[in-house]
């Protein structure tokens, strides 16, 4: 299941912010037992695409949860995010 949803994450994420660079790391093992893990994983990513040029830190994690939002409930529960320029 783990590997669908970094799959499903990935594509999510190459095709709204055409990354330059993109890891994505399945943190959900760290979060068990947390309630709201049951609705999703818990991911790290870090990610460097141009489409951040001249946003600030909020504004580059914006984009990368509207990227992810229908993911989130079903695949994803939630992101911790490192967004960089190329």
């Amino acid at each position: 299941m783990s590997l669908d949803r970094v799959a499903l994450l990935r594509a999510a994420l190459e095709q709204a912010l055409e990354p330059t660079a993109l890891e994505i790391r399945d943190d959900s093992a760290a979060h068990a037992g947390h309630a709201g893990a049951r609705e999703g994983g818990h991911f790290f990513i870090r990610i460097a695409s141009p489409r951040f040029q001249g946003l600030s830190t909020l504004a580059r994690h914006r984009l990368v949860y509207d990227a992810a939002g229908r993911l989130f409930g079903t695949h994803v529960h939630a992101l911790s995010i490192d967004a960089r320029l190329p």
